[in-house]
């Protein structure tokens, strides 16, 4: 068999009787202008088990975070101390998710190695990143991981298997396989479905049979910059540790859920922009327009047709140019939305203009990568917001 990064994990979840819809919380980059949500989310959790208490919201960033980081660390050893977890043997988790917006989604939480992922323009590798990584966003995060004795991951890696080798004869046997939870999901975030897979070395030998010439397998979907946080926090750890050390540390592998590029849950949505503390007249004016295309500016809730082209990369990598240069010279914010009638609504409010991006064709994504290096930053969503990952499974990353 070819050499793979997949290696086989103990994942860790909340032991039998906790109570799931508060456990699992959604991935801690969507909701970042809604502190509605939060708030309600808060509300809902209370006191009890949750990954609310072991993830730091991105909305909370650009304040001071220093007491949230910590309290992350704190709240992972006392769960740990408390016997909140259960750690399964080694295996791998079947993730079945229905939603309200795509057929269901099947994906199989992993782990990988780390050093087989890169985030480098042009790099060789098992692991590719699919947008450009933004490299001042890591150290914040490493701050998290530093005092972290756990990691949950919201990070889904993309496989391009159009005959299914790897999971069809998985999911066709699920009903054999043990169950680990089956609950819904808070916040309308839909019902999800786990099942263990002690059997794993037919499932690695199909990973390795997808690797292209230059070695490439997998590329991520969502959360490459908590996945590049953890391969910096792994080269950080790495370089005091001898050559034996490095082969079994546990921050050498990072747990993730691997998704079928051609899975039918799987969609491709376009990441429009919102843009905050501006004269909307002045920065319609000279907003760029180019050819044809779904592009559109969104002043007061009323959609401007703003062509920038046929390619989706292209679209957003002009609008993106032109909202950093607005900015740099007039002041302002950008934030990125997942959803035209989020955009729409936040119009509305003063001083705001939504641009609104055209969707990428999943199929075309290996390739354009391949070709390009890299895409602009939040090129494309996979489903709308409440169809992103939920913290559930865990993984240990200090050594014992």
């Amino acid at each position: 068999m070819k050499d793979c990064c997949v290696k086989v994990p103990k994942i860790l979840l909340p032991k039998e009787g906790t109570d799931m819809e508060k456990w699992a919380v959604i991935a801690c980059d969507q909701h970042t202008s809604d502190t509605a949500y939060w708030q309600k989310l808060e509300e809902l959790v209370g006191d009890a088990p949750s990954t609310l208490r072991l993830t730091l919201p991105e909305i909370y960033l650009s304040g001071d975070c220093t007491a949230r980081i910590a309290a992350i660390g704190e709240k992972m050893d006392e769960y740990a101390r408390k016997g909140v977890f259960r750690r399964l043997g080694e295996g791998f988790v079947l993730v079945e998710r229905d939603t309200p917006y795509s057929p269901t989604r099947f994906g199989l939480v992993i782990s990988v190695d780390l050093e087989a992922y890169s985030y480098e323009v042009g790099a060789k590798a098992q692991i590719k990143a699919t947008e450009a990584t933004i490299v001042e966003r890591i150290p914040p995060r490493m701050r998290i991981r530093a005092g972290a004795s756990l990691e949950f991951p919201h990070v889904m890696l993309l496989y391009d298997d159009r005959e299914d080798s790897v999971l069809k004869d998985v999911k066709a046997r699920r009903g054999g396989l043990a169950k680990l939870y089956d609950f819904d999901l808070n916040m309308g975030g839909g019902h999800i479905r786990g099942y263990f897979v002690p059997d794993t070395q037919g499932i690695v030998a199909a990973f390795a049979a997808l690797a292209d010439e230059d070695g490439l397998i997998f590329m991520v979907g969502d959360g490459n910059h908590s996945l590049a946080t953890a391969k910096a926090s792994w080269d950080k750890i790495k370089a005091n540790l001898s050559e034996e050390e490095k082969r079994d540390h546990p921050a050498r592998y990072a747990l993730v859920e691997a998704v079928n590029l051609y899975d039918g849950g799987i969609r491709f949505e376009a990441i429009h922009r919102i843009v905050k503390g501006v004269a909307p007249e002045k920065f319609s004016a000279g907003f760029p327009r180019e050819g044809e295309g779904e592009a559109f500016l969104v002043v007061g809730g009323q959609k401007i047709a703003c062509p920038l082209g046929t390619d989706a990369a292209a679209a957003v990598e002009k609008a993106d140019r032109y909202i950093a240069r607005y900015l740099a010279e007039n002041g302002g914010e950008v934030d990125y939305i997942h959803g035209a009638e989020e955009v729409e609504r936040l119009s509305r409010q003063e001083g705001c203009v939504g641009v609104l991006l055209p969707k990428m064709d999943k199929s075309a994504l290996f390739a354009a990568v391949k070709r390009h290096g890299c895409l602009p930053r939040k090129t494309f969503s996979m489903g709308e917001s409440a169809e992103k990952r939920y913290y559930i499974e865990g993984k240990e990353i200090v050594k014992k």
